[in-house]
């Protein structure tokens, strides 16, 4: 019994003891919010002090400074965001994760992200490169004398910050960090990729009733795709990519059995994440944004408002992180002068600079232009020498490097990759383009423009902050690249604009493929023959009142050059142009209502379609009660918007698969939920897409597929169904959120209202085998300027200032965003929550 008794009490006190080392780890991961940290590397001392709203305002008395306590701010708040994403960038990610994520870090080595990003550094001027090496020294200071223990997922994946060589981030890293940016808003050859694929199956008039051009235009391209593909002898053998795609899964797959139940469920999650990178590259489909900016003469205070919702993939830690920075002028290292920095908004953990946002006279936002600034070539490779391939001026060599790179628990990787004159060659890592192509006659190599070594986009995003009026904004933005984005601004002068910042590549008058899908190499008249110069990109001076974009159209009728025929349906424009004329003057709540705004004008469109639907399902009367008086309103509350979508989704695997086979249908949709090309075959009654079944009846079969699939998953009463139940806005944490026992702790899911077409935005992915409707991109922030008074600006985003999971700002804002509630953005808010100084060190010493 006394030694029952003993054992029983050591566990008890085991137990205690373990509970109060969690307790103080968990404390002591916090950020240092309050008191004194000296910290070698200033030059003065730093005032971070946090806000009501927890925006975070950094007051340093020199630029330098105010950069290295940004830096050293973000690496407090997102450390692990910012090891992850140097991973991403670098290609290194399987060093932590093993064999599931090599086909990501293949493809950032095939782009060499890293290397384009020490060639741009490299061309900066010299006051940008100090910034970056500021920024870059703060992260490392915080680093060498750690104030605070370092989060979770550094414990659980074995890893240190930076790796075995310490490179916590270099000032290339921001470069790079910009790159990732361009590649995730700025590209289409995914797009041009699927027209290449389904040109297989289907005639080029097929092809463009698949992938329509923009509503009102015609093909961009002239030639005939899918004749000129045929010709070449582009494809391979029928089904024989496929069937090697397949084993090459099912064996990859099998590797990832190995570890315990945690390691499998992480390894399983990043490789659907590697998967869906990879796959959504070079592609904007399911990717917008909205903003708008009024002048004083349709606003009730005589001034101008501003709003903006970038739309992004979702996340936890959120992408942005909100902070104030304010320093006096100073001097570059070669005595260059540098203005006064004094801005307020979003910045992005790995960039020095509020990237959206205001100055105390002026405001901005951004939403993604689109124009087409890839495209990709078919290399034909030399019969007699397969280390050449073909160009105007005849056979040339591949240019070909080395990359290794190191998989954990596995042999390395061993990388030749081929580049031509227009850049790297994509099919040495995209497994896709080996089930499509006869690669022993061709490959795909991409030209991409955010890949030149003049691209200084992260100059423009310096200039902005020191901005004072609009006529400033937009001259620092002429040094913007990539991606191409429509910015709105308003000052405090009543001056507003829209102009479309960024470089776009003129093509040739003879160019009848006009980039919009593969393009033979070897013909001259495929090169871009230069750049469209700034002062010749779309603009608006807003004459008629108000400027608006939601990734429509931008260019006016008439407009001469040639930006891309892949902008996004105009649904989302249409709606904010509607909401905008029906208040003859707008205040911030009437700018906020139309944030909130849930009305699917796309919705609108198809919808009589599935009311005259008439299906022998035993829910179908049901069904069709509750959308009786449904009027498109994406309500989370309501079954008729999840009906709705189910019934789309069924209706495009009905309607496309049989036409394009259903392994090109699998890689294609998902984003792509192929809207525009049910809207045309409903409309005409397309006798060839629906055959051998009449329109209405395929119609009628995809409701009762729909209804069978929402019986399965949320029972047999469609009045019991909510929209909200199928379609959270997941934020989800990377690599945690596909752990079960894990991601309720590390993701952040709320309801959510909408649509992909909806301005307040819930872009789902079809093609998800697990949680199809779930909103996974959607406002990655919301933010309202008031121009009659700046102070009264207001913002939110979708998770917490705090990237570390304990802390109690980790989630904090979510349910706000939700509520399409704001927070006060302020450059002087009227007191302070925290306040820490950050004090100049000759030594690396540490001070609570």
């Amino acid at each position: 019994m006394a030694w029952m008794k003993r054992t029983a009490v050591g566990l008890v006190v085991a137990a205690l003891l373990a509970g109060a080392g969690a307790a103080v780890y968990v404390q002591r991961s916090f950020a240092v919010v309050d008191g004194t940290l000296q910290v070698a590397g200033l030059r003065g001392a730093v005032h971070v002090q946090r806000d009501p709203s927890d925006v975070t305002h950094l007051r340093a008395q020199t630029p330098q400074d105010a950069w290295f306590a940004m830096g050293y701010v973000h690496a407090q708040e997102r450390t692990w965001q910012l090891e992850f994403n140097r991973r991403v960038m670098h290609g290194e990610l399987s060093e932590v994760f093993g064999s599931a994520t090599v086909e990501t870090d293949k493809l950032m080595r095939a782009l060499d992200i890293a290397g384009v990003a020490k060639r741009q550094y490299a061309g900066l001027p010299q006051y940008a490169k100090d910034a970056l090496q500021a920024y870059s020294q703060g992260i490392h200071a915080f680093h060498k004398n750690r104030p605070q223990a370092l989060p979770p997922e550094f414990h659980v994946l074995g890893v240190q910050p930076g790796g075995a060589q310490g490179a916590v981030w270099e000032p290339e890293d921001s470069v790079g960090w910009a790159l990732m940016m361009a590649l995730d808003l700025g590209g289409n050859w995914g797009t041009e990729f699927a027209r290449l694929s389904v040109a297989r199956t289907l005639d080029t008039d097929r092809l463009w009733q698949l992938m329509p051009p923009y509503p009102g235009e015609k093909p961009a391209a002239s030639a005939d795709l899918a004749a000129l593909y045929r010709q070449l002898g582009v494809y391979r053998a029928a089904d024989a990519g496929s069937t090697a795609a397949a084993q090459d899964r099912t064996a990859q797959a099998s590797n990832h059995a190995a570890g315990g139940p945690l390691a499998r469920q992480i390894s399983a999650g990043m490789l659907a994440w590697a998967d869906e990178l990879t796959r959504n590259a070079g592609t904007n489909e399911g990717k917008g944004s909205n903003n708008w900016v009024l002048a004083g003469s349709r606003t009730v205070s005589g001034k101008p408002l501003l709003a903006n919702d970038p739309h992004l993939g979702l996340s936890a830690p959120a992408i942005w992180y909100f902070a104030g920075l304010q320093a006096p002028a100073g001097q570059a290292s070669d005595g260059t002068p540098i203005a006064a920095i004094d801005a307020v908004g979003a910045t992005l953990p790995g960039l020095p600079f509020v990237v959206l946002g205001r100055t105390d006279k002026v405001a901005w936002g951004f939403t993604n232009t689109g124009p087409d600034v890839q495209d990709l070539y078919l290399e034909q490779i030399n019969p007699a020498d397969a280390t050449q391939y073909r160009t105007p001026e005849g056979w040339a060599p591949f240019t070909v490097r080395k990359e290794t790179i190191r998989v954990k628990g596995a042999a390395d990787v061993v990388l030749q990759l081929r580049s031509t004159r227009h850049g790297p060659v994509l099919s040495d890592v995209q497994k896709s383009h080996a089930e499509v192509l006869d690669l022993g006659k061709y490959v795909l190599a991409l030209r991409w423009s955010a890949l030149d070594d003049d691209n200084q986009t992260v100059l423009a995003g310096f200039q902005t902050n020191q901005s004072q009026s609009v006529d400033e904004l937009f001259a620092g933005l002429a040094h913007y690249h990539s991606p191409m984005q429509s910015v709105v601004a308003a000052d405090d002068q009543g001056n507003i604009r829209f102009k479309a910042a960024g470089r776009v590549p003129v093509r040739d008058a003879a160019n009848d493929i006009r980039g919009v899908a593969p393009s033979p190499g070897w013909d001259a008249r495929y090169d871009w023959k230069g750049w469209l110069p700034y002062e010749q990109t779309p603009q608006d001076d807003g004459g008629k009142g108000w400027v608006a974009t939601a990734n429509q159209r931008v260019t006016a009728p008439g407009y001469p050059h040639f930006l891309t025929q892949d902008w996004a349906l105009p649904y989302r424009y249409d709606r904010i142009a509607q909401l905008i004329e029906a208040t003859p003057k707008h205040d911030a709540a009437s700018m906020q209502a139309i944030h909130r705004d849930v009305a699917s004008l796309a919705t609108r469109r198809l919808l009589p379609h599935l009311q005259q639907a008439q299906s022998t399902h035993t829910l179908a009367a049901a069904a069709q009660k509750e959308l009786q008086g449904f009027d498109g309103v994406m309500d989370a509350g309501r079954a008729a918007p999840l009906i709705f979508v189910a019934w789309t989704d069924e209706l495009a695997r009905g309607l496309i698969t049989p036409r394009i086979g259903d392994d090109r249908f699998k890689a294609t949709y998902g984003k792509r939920d192929y809207r525009a090309a049910l809207e045309g075959i409903l409309e005409r009654d397309d006798t060839w897409w629906c055959q051998p079944a009449t329109c209405a009846e395929q119609s009628a079969a995809a409701l009762g597929r729909a209804l069978d699939r929402l019986q399965a998953a949320y029972g047999a009463d469609p009045a019991q169904w909510r929209w909200g139940t199928a379609h959270p806005a997941l934020s989800v944490h990377r690599p945690f959120g596909n752990v079960p026992a894990l991601a309720r702790f590390f993701d952040v899911s709320v309801p959510s209202h909408g649509d992909s077409y909806t301005v307040n935005v819930g872009q789902y992915n079809a093609g998800e085998a697990k949680g199809p409707y779930v909103n996974r991109h959607a406002a990655s922030l919301r933010a309202v300027y008031d121009l009659a008074d700046l102070e009264q600006s207001r913002f939110i985003y979708q998770t917490g200032q705090s990237g570390l999971v304990f802390s109690p700002r980790y989630r904090d804002m979510s349910t706000t965003w939700a509520d399409t509630g704001y927070r006060a953005l302020q450059r002087q808010p009227a007191r302070w929550v925290h306040s820490l100084t950050l004090a100049p060190a000759t030594l690396p010493t540490t001070a609570r």
